[in-house]
Parts: C-alpha cells; structure tokens; sequence
C-alpha cells in the first residue's frame, strides 16, 4: 500500500518523508488555509521535493474554470495531480484532463457507481471518503471493497485512495481489503507506530540490561 500524507504542512511532510513514509501527499483548500501560506507557493513547495504525485485541488465549480485552473496547476510540476470533485463537470474535466496526459484525483466519492464513472472517465486515483461515511453510520470499508471488486472485475487502471482516514483501524481495514493508496493526516501514521505492550517490553528490557552493568559502546 502506498502512503500519501494529507497536509500542507511542510515540516510534517520532509519528517516522515525522511522515515520513507511518503509516496505523495494530498492538499485540499481546507488544508492549505489552515497552513496560513500562498496556495500555488505550498504546492510547489511540496512538488518541490516528493517525488510521487501531490494532488491539487481545483475550486471552480464549472467544468470551463476546473479545466483552466487544471491546467495552471499542473505547470507547478510534472508530478502534480489534479484534484477535481465528483460532479458531472468534474468527471467531464476529469477525461479532459486525461486525455490531455495529467493525473487526476476524483474525490468526494461516496458510492461504488461514482467510482465505476471515474474510472470510466479515466482517473488515476478515485478517493473514497471513510471517515465522513462512518460519521453518519455508513460502513466506509463496505465502500473500499465494493470498488475494489468492481475495478478487479474489468481491470481498471484508477487507484482506489482511501480518504478521510481518522485512524490506524482505518489504514490496516482498507490494507486487507486492497486499496492501493491511503491518504492520513501525519498524526494517524505516527499513531500506528504506538502500542502499550511495545512500551511495556521495552520498559522491561532496559530495566534487565541495566541490571548486567554492561555497555554496549
């Protein structure tokens, strides 16, 4: 499974980068007005040093403005992709973009059959939201699998990302079922690291090697 970080924040993004934790990262204008900074300068930034894609979010709502705004986006670098809803003038912008050789993020999805369009549409990632599903008791791995099983079945191309990742369950859940790509805030990845029984044998092992008087250096 690939891991994406979901932030703007830079210092985030090089901390786990340098641990081999980042494969590309996602913003949002959500996430770009929380770091206080210049959307295109952030994004550039980022672009600037992951390798993998870095997905940038249009905001127009038409499918004129998210071509245009596609379209200024993807001159930030050749790595950048370009994030449009799951609208039908997304989906239009979507094979527009396409076919014009970007990457391109669909997200907001929220059934399997607007995932089946997407990939119709020729997207290269579809993002699913998991989190904002089980925030009105819906099942968001139920989502995961069912898109998963369609594109298996007629061998789509587009990589499922799962979104709106709240937590480590969230990840491992999604890993059984076979998405490609996960997207997390950085506090979820450091997260899945933590455990009490680590803590506590390693508490327990320091306590014994202290007991021999040795040194290892």
């Amino acid at each position: 499974m690939k891991f994406f970080v979901d932030t703007a924040e830079v210092d985030d993004i090089r901390e786990l980068s340098d641990l081999g934790m980042v494969d590309g990262v996602t913003t949002n204008p959500s996430l770009i007005a929380k770091s206080g900074r210049d959307f295109k300068e952030v994004v550039a930034e980022i672009a600037g040093f992951v390798e993998g894609p870095v997905s940038a979010e249009t905001v127009a709502p038409d499918f004129d403005g998210m071509m245009a705004e596609g379209k200024e986006l993807a001159k930030i670098g050749s790595n950048i992709a370009i994030k449009v809803p799951l609208t039908w003038d997304g989906l239009k912008a979507c094979n527009h973009l396409t076919n014009d050789g970007h990457m391109v993020n669909v997200t907001l999805c929220f059934s399997a059959g607007q995932a089946l369009l997407a990939a119709k549409a020729g997207a290269t990632f579809i993002s699913p939201f998991i989190g904002r599903l089980d925030d009105i008791d819906l099942d968001g791995m139920d989502l995961i699998a069912d898109i998963r099983q369609i594109y298996d079945n007629y061998g789509f191309e587009t990589q499922i990302l799962a979104a709106s990742i709240r937590t480590g369950a969230h990840v491992r859940e999604a890993a059984k079922i076979g998405a490609d790509v996960m997207t997390a805030p950085p506090k979820v990845i450091r997260q899945m690291a933590s455990h009490p029984l680590t803590d506590k044998g390693l508490e327990a092992f320091l306590k014994d090697w202290e007991g021999t008087g040795q040194s290892i250096l």
